[in-house]
């Protein structure tokens, strides 16, 4: 298939080229008046319009329109069970997180609705929210456990995710998170002891570990012990530094995370850390919107050379939306990220920090033609700065049209 009269052809990548760091963030190299070819479901070639070829029978005509890689989600929460919308009435009378989280809300309570929902019911909620974030251009999203927290209800879950990743044409990976919260029932030590034996049925589903190490949840020890069960089963990506300095980021590295997330709360230490690692820190800048909690600060990262991506956290209790074309917008309005820095965070790097950028998050000869085509008219800075007008004409994973 042949896409021309491209208006902007936008995120042309080199092949090789995994992530953005430092001043490269901040460059997006583009085409304009440009043609796009598919085979097999892959980036064949592209070009200007001058060059476009006359022989393929299969064309879209942009019209002017814009294409872009499609957003790379790495890290959600969305197979969840029912609504926690109660516990924004919590938030908008004065309670914390972590207040709420004390009274047996928050993570608890979705728990304890996961644990009496059926498996075809929990599967159909969460395909409701996957089918909502393609339609709004997302190509791959990587998905954790972490209601279950315990072994019946995690191992439900990474089916689930399982299920969805074979039921969808999005690339889906998949996060065994069991060390969420402690589960109801368990003492604080026998639970990390749970989360460990759990580990080697959820390696057979799961692509990733997870641990929150973070003030009131899981300690550096514990995510340390954690982690050394799952050398050789999983990869580590790590929740730290959301509610406080925790220690995180730095044993992240140590177990080389591939991505080590929050980081709304940040010393120059966390900085410092990362500098020279494999490890991608993730900022998640639709749970400061939603919580009201501190940005991370993605600049000062950036401007230490290292990269930075954005994901949309979409959970039912801090960040409750998948829109990553809102979460780039976040990027841009309150952490003062260019739209080339934001733009590059929620497609290349976030595609990294699931370990995908080899075949996602840019335009690169071989890759997956999984893309976003935009109605005529739009530009990088746009997208942004319109952040909830509607863009998007058509959305392709893989070749096809969704």
């Amino acid at each position: 298939m042949l896409i021309k009269n491209i208006g902007i052809l936008a995120g042309i990548v080199p092949e090789g080229v995994l992530r953005k760091e430092g001043a490269s963030q901040g460059i997006v190299d583009c085409l304009e008046n440009a043609w796009l070819l598919i085979e097999d479901g892959r980036i064949a070639d592209f070009g200007p319009m001058s060059t476009c070829p006359s022989d393929i029978p299969s064309e879209v005509d942009a019209r002017g329109g814009m294409i872009l890689p499609g957003f790379c989600d790495s890290h959600t929460h969305i197979v969840y069970a029912g609504s926690r919308d109660g516990e924004f009435l919590d938030k908008i009378n004065g309670l914390s997180y972590e207040e709420i989280a004390a009274r047996g809300g928050g993570i608890l309570n979705s728990s304890d609705l996961l644990g009496t929902t059926s498996e075809d019911s929990l599967f159909e909620q969460s395909m409701a929210r996957v089918k909502e974030m393609m339609a709004k251009g997302t190509v791959a999203m990587e998905i954790k456990s972490g209601y279950g927290l315990n072994p019946k209800g995690e191992m439900k879950m990474l089916r689930v995710i399982d299920r969805i990743r074979k039921t969808v044409p999005a690339t889906v990976k998949s996060t065994f998170l069991g060390a969420h919260a402690i589960g109801r029932g368990y003492s604080h030590e026998d639970y990390v002891q749970a989360v460990i034996d759990m580990i080697p049925e959820a390696a057979k589903l799961a692509d990733f570990v997870d641990v929150f190490c973070d003030e009131g949840f899981f300690t550096v020890e514990d995510t340390d012990r954690i982690l050394s069960a799952a050398k050789g089963l999983l990869r580590p990506k790590i929740h730290a530094n959301e509610l406080a300095v925790s220690g995180g980021v730095q044993v992240g590295v140590k177990h080389g995370a591939l991505s080590v997330d929050h980081l709304e709360r940040t010393t120059d230490a966390e900085i410092e850390a990362l500098r020279g690692s494999e490890t991608m820190p993730t900022m998640l800048p639709g749970s400061s919107f939603f919580l009201g909690i501190p940005y991370g600060r993605a600049k000062d990262y950036i401007n230490a050379g290292l990269g930075v991506a954005l994901a949309s956290d979409y959970n039912p209790g801090s960040s409750p939306s998948g829109d990553m074309r809102f979460v780039m917008a976040l990027g841009c309005i309150r952490m003062r990220l260019t739209p080339a820095q934001a733009f590059n965070a929620v497609t290349l790097n976030s595609a990294y920090a699931m370990g995908v950028s080899h075949e996602l998050g840019s335009i690169t000869r071989g890759k997956k033609a999984s893309l976003i085509l935009t109605q005529p008219g739009w530009t990088l800075t746009k997208l942004p700065y319109l952040h909830h007008t509607p863009f998007i004409s058509k959305v392709f994973i893989e070749g096809k049209e969704i």
